[in-house]
């Protein structure tokens, strides 16, 4: 199995959620406020490579309903750019 830390999506993903606040809600294995990322990345791992701008998009604009009713934070902040790649770490998680 390939050591994914390895990966340049899983670096620059790590280092933008770092900088953010990504961490406050989300853990890699324990769900805290929001779900546990490797929670997500099981959940959308395997629908098409379009996902990772819809889930960008969501924290973006932030939202709630598909992980219970905790409301997302919007990050406006963050670039669509940014987001997907965060997103693309997010589904290198997967189990």
């Amino acid at each position: 199995m390939a050591d994914i830390t390895k990966n340049p999506a899983y670096q620059k993903g790590l280092e933008l959620a770092s900088k953010s606040d990504c961490f406050t809600c989300h853990q890699v294995d324990d769900k805290l406020t929001g779900p546990a990322y490797r929670e997500v990345a099981n959940k959308y791992a395997n629908l098409p490579d379009t996902i990772v701008a819809h889930l960008a998009g969501k924290i973006i604009t932030g939202g709630s309903g598909v992980w219970g009713e905790i409301i997302m934070t919007p990050h406006p902040g963050l670039s669509q750019s940014d987001a997907e790649d965060i997103v693309r770490y997010i589904l290198l998680l997967k189990k």
